[in-house]
């Protein structure tokens, strides 16, 4: 399980990066919720000693345990849907020996090892019609699960991850261009659908959020309320920003004017509080720590290796773009945390932990691409 690893193979650049991503979220959580800054702190530094402890392990020791990974995942979301905490409308939660955790955010992690060993396994027969069609289904499984809670967001990081999970893996790319081909009008057809009022495919609450991101005029005292403010809030930082935890009773965030901002708008306070220069910074670090995975999963020395980096690279990308183009009303609001930086320790310590096999990645790169 563990192998003597060369120190000077160890990827302190990701991990520098990572701890001033986190070290951001611990201020900007301080800000939002003074009453959660010491236990994201202490998610912090829990997350860190699972990372390094994750870190030298032997990845492909690990994965190979890859269908109880998979079996786990699915009881887990099974559980989720049977016997979890509802909370404004969905059921995402699940407390188990007193230990309140969301498995929708543990399952990103478990499928991109599942299929990082399946695919590894069958990578010579990765385009063939019987192997794709048993990725889909077997993806599809925990994808529906997720989807039911409802938790429209992670379902559709759920599905970039595994366009990630299936290009690193080396499917073709005549069918990548095929997909896209066929994709595009699908997604188009599917959301006129589910707009109809008659359609089921989107709740209420879903459909809502869609409309009012098309005409937030209409909605601006209720579901667009949040993005507004959210927008103001960035926009009145200008470049400098107001001051970390400012008095200002012109500040959006001290008026109360946004909701979950340890959360979902945790954006729109740094974007307030420190302004264009602040906001950058987050964006910079982000993308840093996404390249650095990209930059491990080339060096990789195995399909395995090359599917977790990129995924775990692919899945900070992603859900950050998401979450700021929420808090910058470019994007309907979905949910999601801002890797590293947005309250929650369930998504916190996942995301650790993935960047823990990152690492692990790295130690075992191959040492001709160095």
């Amino acid at each position: 399980m563990f192998k003597r690893y060369r120190l000077r193979d160890y990827d302190f650049k990701l991990v520098l990066l990572i701890l001033a991503l986190s070290a951001v979220g611990v201020i900007a959580v301080g800000s939002a919720e003074p009453s959660l800054q010491n236990k994201q702190l202490a998610g912090v530094v829990a997350g860190v000693v699972l990372m390094v402890v994750v870190s030298l392990f032997d990845y492909t020791m690990v994965i190979r345990l890859n269908w109880l990974m998979y079996v786990a995942n699915l009881v887990l979301l099974v559980a989720v849907w049977q016997l979890g905490d509802e909370t404004k409308g969905a059921t995402r939660w699940l407390t188990i020996g007193g230990l309140r955790f969301q498995p929708s955010e543990t399952a990103k992690i478990l499928l991109i090892l599942f299929f990082a060993q399946f695919i590894m396994k069958h990578r010579k027969k990765l385009n063939t019609v019987v192997i794709i069609a048993s990725c889909v289904v077997m993806y599809a499984l925990p994808w529906i699960l997720v989807w039911k809670q409802p938790d429209l967001s992670t379902s559709i990081v759920l599905l970039a991850v595994f366009c990630i999970i299936m290009f690193a893996g080396g499917i073709s790319l005549k069918l990548v261009f095929g997909a896209i081909a066929v994709a595009i009008p699908a997604v188009a057809l599917v959301i006129s659908l589910a707009l109809q009022p008659d359609s089921d495919l989107l709740t209420d609450n879903q459909k809502t959020r869609v409309l009012a991101f098309v005409n937030p005029q209409e909605y601006e005292t209720t579901y667009a309320y949040q993005q507004l403010n959210s927008v103001t809030a960035i926009a009145s930082g200008q470049l400098e920003g107001k001051g970390y935890k400012n008095n200002e009773i012109t500040s959006v965030k001290n008026g109360n004017f946004l909701s979950e901002a340890q959360t979902d708008f945790i954006f729109s306070v740094i974007g307030e509080e420190f302004g264009f220069k602040g906001s950058v910074v987050v964006i910079v670090l982000l993308f840093s720590v996404a390249l650095e995975c990209i930059s491990v999963a080339r060096k990789a020395k195995d399909v395995a290796g090359t599917i977790i980096a990129a995924s775990m690279g692919g899945l900070v990308a992603f859900q950050g773009f998401f979450n700021i183009g929420v808090a910058t009303f470019i994007l309907p609001t979905t949910g999601l945390t801002l890797p590293f930086v947005s309250n929650g320790l369930t998504s916190l310590l996942s995301l650790f932990i993935g960047m823990g096999f990152v690492l692990n990645v790295r130690l075992q790169a191959k040492k001709s691409k160095q």
